[in-house]
């Protein structure tokens, strides 16, 4: 949770201050024009996106609107696999890989 909070911060200080806090999503979108919109640079752009579209619909959920539901609030509340926060590391490498 507190991710979300510092998440928070950000966004409801300026969205542009949010999305220059996503690094990633900038070199996502370097990489893609770079790389003269390949396939693979796009599927990379193009999770990046959804990424950072979850995490504004989460926010609005949990600080704007202060609507959660059950289902919502139990996913928040789990905790995650140590696994989880390494998926990127072997994922965005292997697009840039495939994309080159």
């Amino acid at each position: 949770m507190g991710m979300i909070i510092r998440m928070n911060k950000y966004y409801s200080r300026n969205v542009l201050l949010f999305l220059i806090m996503q690094p990633t999503f900038i070199f996502a979108i370097c990489f893609a024009i770079l790389s003269n919109y390949n396939t693979f640079a796009m599927i990379l752009l193009f999770i990046k996106t959804v990424d950072i579209a979850t995490k504004i619909v989460l926010i609005e959920q949990v600080f704007t609107k202060r609507e959660l539901s059950q289902d919502l609030t139990l996913i928040l509340l789990a905790p995650i696999n140590n696994f989880l926060p390494y998926i990127g590391l072997f994922i965005y490498p292997l697009l840039i890989i495939l994309s080159i």
